[in-house]
């Protein structure tokens, strides 16, 4: 349920919903609004008595809340969220209508390639780096990342090029560390129902870039990223990167009917990645225009200096040059970058 507060209402008449709301057990959540404040009812059993609330001062509406996500929901809250990285009027805002760019390599290999790669892909317009230090791997014996001293190489990149960064954690005790290096922590595909993960992410301080998970359905995948803004962050992306399908000609589907969907349902910004729904290097650029035309807040894109010898994803990954080419299209298609 949605408490809508009269525009006038004084911070006493707020209190005093609040106080209400929690006298039978259940949990508010102030949603401060460009015209007006509103209160989400939150870990209701049942459904809500309106009546509880419609005669008290200051409350202009009470609405009902279908949704099973609540905080995700576009119904609780109704204006776009924009995440912000940095402060005052340098900041980095994703979700404002611009097409925001994300690129770097699958895994950080060492600090020449990491720098390389970020120079070249800062050159081309991205403004965060992208690059995993701990690397979740189908296979044990596959390349599992370079772990603390890949975000030392992350923080040196940062340094060096002034790229905000984005990086995955892997589980809650490597949140701890990614937390204090990263700009943006990612919680992969394989981690988007691990739900302590989703919990710790929700305590951080930092922006979370939550992938949708490989089999999800768009209720699951909303609901995953509600764990997170349950805890109190609600500076949440979604990001579709394809889903498995009986197809052989890419490495997963790219949902391009979620991303409308997500647009309808949620207010939080949205993220594509590319890479991983192709799987291949030749589909990565059709499928990065196609997400651009729907109008999401951003891109993710895999980028590598060397790709055929990359110790992660090198087939999906583009030489820089490929990249640049991209960025030129998305301004050839008046994508506002």
């Amino acid at each position: 349920m949605l408490i809508v507060m009269d525009k006038a209402a004084s911070p006493e008449e707020l209190a005093a919903v609040v106080e209400r709301i929690e006298k039978y057990g259940w949990q508010a959540k102030p949603i401060p609004g460009g015209e007006r404040t509103a209160i989400g009812v939150l870990r209701n059993k049942g459904p809500v008595d309106p009546a509880l609330f419609l005669d008290m001062p200051g409350v202009r509406d009470v609405i009902p809340v279908s949704k099973p996500y609540k905080l995700v929901s576009r119904e609780m809250h109704p204006e776009n969220t924009i995440v912000e990285l940095g402060q005052n009027d340098k900041a980095l805002r994703i979700g404002d209508g611009s097409l925001i760019l994300m690129a770097g390599p699958c895994a950080v290999e060492s600090e020449s390639q990491a720098l390389e790669i970020a120079h070249a892909v800062k050159e081309a317009g991205a403004t965060i780096f992208r690059g995993g230090a701990f690397k979740p791997r189908s296979s044990p014996y596959s390349f599992q990342g370079l772990g603390v001293k890949g975000l030392e190489i992350l923080a040196k990149v940062r340094e060096e090029t002034g790229l905000y960064i984005v990086t995955e954690a892997t589980d809650h005790e490597v949140l701890d560390i990614v937390e204090e290096y990263t700009d943006i922590i990612q919680i992969g595909t394989r981690n988007m129902q691990n739900y302590r993960l989703l919990r710790r992410a929700g305590q951080a301080k930092k922006p979370v870039l939550l992938k949708r998970g490989m089999w999800a359905t768009m209720d699951e995948f909303l609901m995953a990223a509600e764990y997170i803004m349950s805890e109190g962050n609600n500076q949440v992306m979604l990001c579709e990167r394809g889903i498995r399908t009986f197809t052989r000609h890419s490495r997963n589907t790219l949902d391009i009917n979620a991303i409308p969907y997500m647009r309808q349902e949620s207010h939080l910004p949205i993220v594509v990645d590319p890479s991983h729904a192709a799987g291949r290097r030749d589909q990565v650029i059709p499928l990065a225009r196609a997400a651009a035309a729907t109008g999401v807040d951003a891109l993710i894109v895999e980028v590598h200096n060397h790709p055929e010898k990359a110790m992660s994803d090198g087939p999906q990954s583009l030489y820089p040059e490929q990249f640049s080419k991209l960025v030129e299209g998305l301004k050839n298609m008046n994508i506002p970058l």
